[in-house]
């Protein structure tokens, strides 16, 4: 019988953003080298805020949306309902980044980007954070929000790394944005996806 015991030095813990890089199967269901990536980033990110964390909010229940400004860029906004205490700002997540683990598939499509940038606003505050992949450039700014609370991410995938000849999907109108185990019924929330390349509406998809 072969021996598969393993010694402390042998076990490689890998940073978040270095695990994405390594295996983005695990977090996207496709690996890279895939010309579908792109896609399936955008469709990670769009289903995770269709079926958020407990913490942010029922499945179902956010009203969301996806604009695809370019071949492999993409922002999310999301009418997250925010309850920030005592210094009335957003705790902050991985790396000193605005992207908290409820959060964790739109911060591991940050992960693939040469850059991202995150805006949280609540209550007439907002908050507002550049990175570069999912490490943070400056310190939360303060910025002029928009009425009521939310979350918004630009996301900009890497190139070099997601392969220079791929892209998001133009064909939006049939993307899977529920998963294999999703049971809820439809709620009040939705997703909106919209085609905005080239500075114009393509085209404007609802999923419930």
């Amino acid at each position: 019988m072969t021996d598969h015991t393993y010694e402390a030095a042998q076990i490689k813990v890998l940073e978040f953003d270095a695990s994405v890089w390594k295996r983005p199967s695990m977090y996207f269901g496709v690996g890279q080298g895939d010309p579908g990536l792109p896609a399936s980033v955008l469709c990670a990110v769009a289903r995770h805020a269709l079926h958020p964390a407990t913490s942010v909010g029922r499945e179902h229940t956010l009203r969301t949306v996806v604009e695809i400004t370019g071949n492999l860029s993409f922002t999310m906004t999301t009418d997250q309902p925010h309850t920030w205490e005592g210094a009335g700002a957003p705790a902050l997540g991985y790396y000193g980044s605005l992207l908290r683990a409820e959060w964790w598939l739109p911060a591991a499509a940050a992960a693939l980007c040469e850059r991202a940038a995150v805006e949280m606003w609540c209550d007439g505050r907002g908050f507002r954070q550049d990175l570069s992949g999912i490490r943070p450039l400056t310190a939360p700014q303060k910025f002029e929000p928009p009425a009521g609370s939310g979350t918004s991410v630009t996301f900009a995938l890497d190139p070099a790394y997601v392969g220079y000849a791929s892209a998001l999907p133009s064909n939006i109108e049939n993307l899977d944005l529920h998963g294999t185990y999703c049971s809820e019924p439809a709620g009040p929330g939705h997703v909106i996806i919209r085609g905005l390349r080239d500075g114009g509406t393509d085209r404007e998809v609802l999923y419930r």
